[in-house]
């Protein structure tokens, strides 16, 4: 079924003060004779079915100049995609902050502080960043203030076909390291273990926690000093088996543990990274720069990982990691994403002093690469390119052979 959300009524209007659209705001005064007038026409999507659904964003313009962007997976973004678009005709592209607090306020009542709403805003933002550099001609990080360095650093995220077996682990982790180039890895620990006896419950028996440490001893050790190696939890453990666990693995060179506890109760997650010593990281699932200020303001994480094209887009990241900075934590950007928003993240990457690396989550996928035009990771980094925008031309032939059943693809740009 196909819906005319131009025709879909607006309660917020009805009772909202704060529309930031230019109209309201009285942003009138014409621009400097050139390629900055402009205006949004069409904003569109189109979901490839990579190791993840990506839903990748277009923002057209009267200009011509069409900017692309990348929405974290999820059911539901492109329908709130959609909802959004007449907010955003008839709006200079260049106005990326207003229009970010303008989506933001427009879709208060349908849950714009967090989830799936906050997504698809930042798949969009993404897209007016693309936009915003090839009309300005200038490459994205300069739109955020320039850059600390000519390369991003990638941490890949590493799966074998026995996840629970710590010596098939530490074979992929040599051979990610020797034949694939990188000097950054990460790992699950939240594998079955054939200890369990409850798998709802949140406790770690001595014996599963026992089989973590294999694995956490088998990867750091094979791998010495050639690589820097993270161990992921997904929000599994309860408070107190975080803590045994982080005690326990704390010999060895962990990069961080990352998210052991769920991140709803802010104050279990500062008491897990307080009361250890091996370094904690968390952030993925938490929303904007308001939801991770007690994170970075009471410390309650040794490395702040945001997920860019979930937790608000690239200038909302750039305010994350300046609260960062003042707390001086270190920035490692999650991300299971296409070249698209992994390349938005490196943009955000090279553009703050505090981070670490940005995560790569498709190495087992043969294709990644192949959505864009360019090379995007060579020996375990991102060059940041120079080219207005983010730097990546989709292609579209591949764009379409992988697209989600059902969907269509983008207009011409």
């Amino acid at each position: 079924m196909v819906r005319n959300y131009a025709e879909l009524h607006d309660p917020n209007a009805e009772y909202t003060m704060r529309d930031l659209s230019a109209e309201t705001m009285g942003c009138r005064a014409e621009r400097a004779p050139g390629p900055r007038n402009l205006e949004i026409t069409d904003v569109q999507t189109t979901m490839i079915d990579g190791n993840f659904p990506w839903t990748l964003v277009r923002v057209y313009t009267d200009a011509g100049v069409v900017g692309t962007g990348e929405a974290y997976w999820g059911a539901g973004v492109p329908e709130l995609i959609q909802r959004m678009r007449p907010f955003l005709v008839g709006e200079n592209p260049l106005d990326i902050d207003r229009l970010y607090e303008h989506l933001i306020q427009k879709m208060s009542g349908e849950g714009s502080i967090e989830g799936v709403t906050v997504t698809a805003i930042s798949g969009i933002e993404i897209a007016l960043h693309d936009l915003a550099g090839k009309v300005l001609d200038l490459p994205a990080y300069q739109l955020l203030g320039g850059k600390y360095r000519d390369e991003v650093r990638v941490y890949c995220d590493c799966h074998t076909a026995d996840e629970a077996d710590p010596e098939a682990c530490a074979d992929e982790a040599e051979r990610v390291v020797e034949e694939l180039g990188y000097d950054a890895l990460k790992f699950d620990l939240d594998v079955p273990s054939g200890h369990e006896k409850d798998r709802a419950n949140r406790h770690l028996r001595n014996p599963e926690i026992g089989h973590k440490v294999d694995i956490v001893e088998a990867v750091t050790q094979r791998v010495g000093d050639r690589a820097d190696v993270a161990f992921d939890c997904h929000w599994t453990f309860s408070a107190g088996s975080a803590r045994r666990l982080a005690d326990a693995v704390e010999e060895y060179d962990v990069w961080w543990l990352e998210d052991p506890v769920p991140p709803e109760n802010h104050d279990v997650q500062a008491r897990v990274t307080h009361e250890t010593t091996t370094p904690i990281a968390a952030g993925e699932n938490v929303y904007r720069k308001h939801g991770q200020r007690r994170l970075i303001e009471e410390q309650a994480v040794d490395v702040v990982a945001p997920d860019l094209p979930k937790t608000g887009g690239m200038r909302e990241t750039r305010k994350i990691a300046d609260m960062a900075d003042t707390y001086y934590v270190p920035v490692a950007m999650h991300n299971v994403s296409s070249p698209v928003a992994t390349m938005a993240s490196a943009h955000v990457g090279t553009a703050i002093p505090n981070a670490l690396a940005v995560e790569y989550h498709s190495y087992e996928l043969g294709w990644w690469e192949d959505l864009v035009e360019e090379d995007v990771i060579e020996d375990g980094s991102i060059e940041i390119p120079e080219k207005p925008g983010l730097g990546v031309t989709l292609d579209m032939d591949v764009v379409e052979k992988r697209m989600v059943a059902g969907e269509e693809l983008f207009d011409e740009a």
